[in-house]
């Protein structure tokens, strides 16, 4: 993945449809009533032992894991890692007002919706990092493992998962089969969308330079 800079606005349209979408993901996963994500289940699980609300701890683990991956980047992160701690939390309130994205009646439709969830999930991640605006703190720490030791991007994803999933029910927190399917599945399904979502923003932001270069020489022309 080459580090990107300039072209500032359109990374950040980019960013944030992919918040938008991977957003839209959890939400579908959360309706489909079939289990919480496996740092879900850690959120859950320190809420109950501990106090505070689920949506603090969030923010706090969140923030313990930005800080781990950047001793290990060894430098600050990216000012997207910060506005993607806030806003999918608001995009994702949002999403959970919609009264169309209610619960499906039938088992058949829960785990259509739910295997929707864990595609449209991996995709806005994908999409969102690929801009290179700043990972949110778990995809930080996801991508400062992986270009510390080379590792796949599935494994290491599965791996943090099944860690997190482990912690999580050791303090109680809420294990259904959805959960299991996310801890294992997520992992393969960001091994392919994260090179495919890079593919394209690459492709989008080249030809939006060279768009941008035809504008300027005309410029000079006249």
């Amino acid at each position: 993945m080459n580090k990107r800079k300039g072209n500032v606005l359109a990374r950040l349209i980019i960013f944030m449809l992919g918040l938008l979408i991977m957003s839209l993901g959890i939400v579908m996963l959360i309706r489909a009533d079939l289990g919480a994500m496996p740092w879900d289940v850690l959120h859950v699980g320190l809420f109950q032992q501990i106090g505070l609300t689920v949506g603090t701890w969030s923010i706090i683990v969140g923030f313990c894991v930005l800080i781990s991956a950047s001793i290990l980047m060894q430098e600050w992160p990216k000012f997207g890692a910060y506005l993607n701690m806030v806003l999918v939390g608001m995009f994702i309130d949002m999403y959970l007002s919609f009264s169309f994205l209610a619960t499906p009646e039938s088992l058949f439709l829960k785990c259509i919706m739910f295997v929707f969830g864990i595609i449209i999930t991996g995709y806005g991640m994908g999409l969102y990092i690929s801009a290179q605006m700043g990972a949110g703190p778990r995809d930080s720490f996801m991508l400062a493992v992986i270009q510390k030791t080379g590792w796949k991007i599935a494994h290491v994803r599965r791996g943090m998962e099944v860690v997190v999933l482990f912690v999580g029910w050791q303090l109680g927190g809420p294990v259904h089969i959805g959960t299991i399917m996310i801890t294992f599945f997520m992992g393969t399904v960001s091994g392919l969308s994260i090179p495919q979502c890079q593919m394209l923003t690459d492709t989008i932001l080249k030809k939006f330079e060279r768009s941008k270069q035809g504008i300027n020489n005309r410029g000079v022309n006249l």
